[in-house]
């Protein structure tokens, strides 16, 4: 049945992008229902801010500053990662994401932290991910509507439509929320909720690998998640709006950001060579 349901989906999907009538009813109809979804994320933030509702983001709160001062990685599923630099950050603090997960059974290295915040994507690892009890998950609360949690997971709050009311091409714009506890603003990827989540923590170095934010139709995941994007040729340009959005941050507040992603067309951060930053952990001792 949920096959059959993506197939409907899809048509109608196809259907709306030819039809410029329905295209423009089917827009409406998102607008408004982004609106309500909108307006009952900033009730919830209004209510956790006078202590009201608060109990099931508890475990989040343990975390605030855990890793302050510290450097971490954020391992995306890009193209150029490569399980020659996943070894190599074995001993260092890792965030990883989706697809990830579907390498735990070729090697005995596991991500600090694992995040998921698409449904879809939920849907096709989710045995993978509650298998592995030794890796802390952090999942999006969009995801409890609609399926059961593991009472271990950390759940984190999420906005991940402020920036769909407008759903004109090309007017992309982000958020950045340096109190997870309060939100996390989607930036068009689960990676960019994970540099929100190691602010959160008090990561002072924040270094990127595998961010490409490259969608040519060629091989476009390290490790993929066998869900299609249909969003994907729009990929790039909404990704670098948002990363722009974290840089800003960055420039006000004690954090920095790298890219030391091999390769891409991310060139918000500075970039760095992920070898050298090793050696010169070991270098210093």
């Amino acid at each position: 049945m949920k096959q059959i349901a993506q197939t409907l989906h899809n048509q109608l999907r196809d259907f709306s992008d030819r039809n410029k009538t329905f295209n423009t009813l089917y827009l409406t109809y998102r607008r408004v229902q982004f609106a309500c979804i909108g307006a009952r994320v900033n009730t919830m933030r209004k209510l956790r801010a006078k202590g009201i509702g608060n109990k099931q983001y508890e475990k989040l709160r343990t975390y605030k500053d855990i890793h302050k001062g510290e450097r971490c990685f954020i391992i995306a599923t890009g193209p150029s990662l490569t399980m020659e630099d996943i070894e190599a950050l074995k001993g260092e603090y890792t965030f990883s994401m989706n697809s990830i997960c579907k390498l735990y059974e070729t090697t005995d290295w596991r991500p600090s932290y694992y995040a998921v915040q698409d449904n879809h994507v939920f849907i096709s690892i989710q045995d993978i991910i509650r298998a592995h009890k030794e890796v802390p998950v952090f999942v999006s609360d969009n995801i409890w509507r609609r399926f059961r949690r593991e009472p271990d997971w950390i759940e984190f709050p999420t906005d991940t439509m402020y920036h769909a009311y407008d759903m004109k091409i090309g007017n992309y714009h982000a958020k950045f929320s340096g109190d997870a506890h309060d939100i996390v603003y989607d930036g068009y990827s689960i990676a960019y909720s994970c540099i929100e989540l190691a602010v959160y923590m008090g990561f002072r170095e924040i270094y990127l690998l595998g961010c490409d934010c490259t969608y040519t139709g060629e091989k476009e995941h390290f490790i993929d998640s066998g869900v299609e994007d249909r969003s994907r040729k729009f990929a790039t340009p909404k990704l670098i709006v948002a990363y722009e959005e974290a840089k800003c941050y960055t420039e006000t507040h004690d954090v920095e950001i790298f890219n030391a992603t091999r390769g891409g067309v991310l060139e918000v951060f500075p970039r760095v060579n992920l070898d050298d930053i090793l050696k010169e952990k070991t270098h210093n001792g």
